[in-house]
């Protein structure tokens, strides 16, 4: 077999060795591509020759000037003449490290134009700062002084991650709510202040985003791993976190663990935590990797954020879960067949967020917990208990099936003024047509009550025309898809949804001139059967549909 392997940032030999013991060396033109930072680990790499080291260079001066200039002013002559002098010999100390030009600029973009304050960047990054991991780190660590209180606090959080992870945007901004990080500010809720965080993190260059929605917002990041090595130290400094992979390990610290994050290897390990070690004033716990149980949840009495992310069947602990009176974040993800949350968790009156898509069941009394505000459940076989009217603080529900649930909680949907984002969806083979019909009539008068409503989703196969007669709509309405239907025109709705900015929708009429009339509409997917139909009938005389 002939393979063609890129391991990117190797930091040690010893690793090396390990790694590469597993590539058979059969003599067939294979090869092996690696980076790093370090000079020993390429020569280790390439031994016994050096030859096949490839050193990349810096950025030249040009370059350098262009990204520099270009984050902070948009170009070069933008830069005030005061700042062109302090400008270059911060580029000097950067010597054409990309990152190191990228985080300071980050930086420089969030302060004033003063001269002085320019100077003091300048001159905190040292005499001898050049194109060395020393350098990046003092580069780094000079980033993370300059932070406000609070986004230093956002930003140590994310060392509850591990390395390289998929960080979604809506997870942290609610964990960070839930541990108390984030204030309403100026009559803002706590979401848009959460919000405003993350951008502020993303544009410093303190975080990477890697995934966007429509309008260009980031809804995933990472942390770069010499940011992350700075954040773990700083974490350790201020006994803000400790990250475990062996939980055995924690009966011999010497310091109280405020927040725990277990990186599991084995399917053993989270059975591993010492249960006479005095765990309740911890208030996060995540927990990643390969486990098939839980670490008993009776430890954490006054938890507030709980995520699961792990790899293989795993049991909860539905007696230790309900007795997490303090929890406000509970999201239980990774690639579990399936688990069951306890029968009853009305205990739990601080919840804000419940994320459980693979649970085998909804608690029969989800609708007595007064602060819930994110639910994310299996709503394709399970119906939400009678009684959603009281869940006044809902904003966002994943899913929601017509049929399965009763229609009560579908006309009980319009008492939810605070929701912003449904989803919905229909069981077609479980009802007859004038079963459905009364359904969506009911959803008709709901809908126009959810005076908050910013996305809305349907999934509705064969429910043509549903919701032809809206009215009124939810004129805050910024996402609407509709799946699975048609309409037999543009219903004149529409062109009341002067806020809506994403729309797909299928028409059979070529009417849509309602549609030019929206004034925020960024991304519009349009299918029209009708036209495409004569379209294709008139080009070779047969009819195709």
């Amino acid at each position: 077999m002939r393979y063609l392997i890129i391991i990117d940032d190797l930091w040690d030999t010893p690793s090396w060795d390990i790694i590469k013991s597993a590539f058979p060396d059969n003599g067939l033109g294979s090869r092996v591509i690696t980076t790093t930072r370090i000079q020993n680990v390429a020569k280790a790499c390439c031994s016994p020759s050096s030859y096949y080291i490839f050193k990349m260079k810096p950025l030249s001066n040009k370059d350098s000037k262009r990204l520099f200039f270009g984050r902070i002013f948009n170009s070069e002559e933008a830069c005030p003449h005061q700042l062109r002098d302090v400008s270059t010999e911060i580029l000097k100390k950067c010597d054409g490290l990309p990152l190191a030009i990228i985080t300071i600029s980050g930086m420089l973009a969030n302060e004033s134009f003063d001269q002085e304050e320019w100077k003091h960047v300048r001159n905190s990054l040292g005499s001898g700062t050049n194109f060395t991991l020393e350098g990046m780190r003092n580069i780094l660590d000079l980033r993370y002084k300059n932070l406000p209180p609070h986004l230093k606090t956002c930003l140590l959080y994310l060392g509850m991650y591990p390395e390289d992870f998929g960080i979604g945007r809506s997870h942290l901004e609610l964990q960070w709510i839930a541990e108390g990080f984030v204030p309403k500010e100026n009559g803002q809720d706590a979401e848009k202040v959460a919000r405003s965080y993350f951008n502020e993190l993303v544009n410093r260059s303190l975080i990477q985003p890697t995934k966007f929605n429509n309008q260009g917002s980031a809804v995933e990041c990472k942390v770069h791993d010499m940011m992350l090595d700075l954040i773990l130290s700083k974490c350790r400094e201020e006994n803000f976190l400790t990250v475990l992979d062996d939980a055995k390990v924690i009966e011999k610290l010497d310091y109280k663990v405020l927040r725990l994050s277990l990186h599991l290897d084995g399917p053993r390990d989270g059975t591993m935590l010492p249960c006479k070690v005095s765990m309740s004033q911890i208030r996060s716990v995540m927990i990643f990797g390969d486990s098939h149980s839980m670490p008993p949840l009776r430890l954490f009495k006054f938890l507030r954020v709980l995520h699961v992310h792990v790899y293989g069947p795993a049991e909860l602990d539905p007696t230790g879960l309900c007795k997490l009176y303090q929890l406000r974040y509970l999201a239980i993800n990774g690639f579990w067949d399936s688990y069951k949350l306890p029968a009853e968790i009305r205990g739990l009156r601080h919840l804000e967020t419940l994320d459980a898509p693979h649970s085998r069941n909804i608690p029969s009394d989800i609708v007595h917990l007064p602060c819930l505000m994110f639910l994310n459940l299996d709503w394709d076989r399970y119906p939400l208990p009678d009684g959603i009217s009281r869940m006044k603080s809902l904003r966002c529900v994943s899913g929601f099936d017509l049929m399965l649930n009763s229609l009560d909680n579908i006309k009980d949907l319009g008492e939810l003024t605070n929701l912003t984002a449904i989803k919905f969806s229909i069981s077609s083979s479980l009802a007859d047509s004038s079963e459905r019909k009364s359904r969506l009539d009911a959803l008709n008068s709901s809908l126009g009550r959810c005076i908050s409503l910013k996305m809305l989703v349907l999934n509705i196969p064969g429910c043509n025309d549903a919701l032809m007669a809206l009215s009124p709509p939810p004129r805050r309405l910024e996402i609407l898809y509709a799946y699975g239907f048609f309409f037999s025109r543009v219903p004149n709705w529409m062109g009341e949804l002067s806020n809506l900015k994403e729309l797909s929708v299928t028409v059979l009429g070529s009417d849509i001139g309602i549609l030019a009339e929206l004034p925020g509409l960024t991304h519009f997917y349009l299918y029209i059967k009708e036209i495409l139909k004569k379209r294709l009938s008139s080009m070779t005389g047969y009819s195709l549909f």
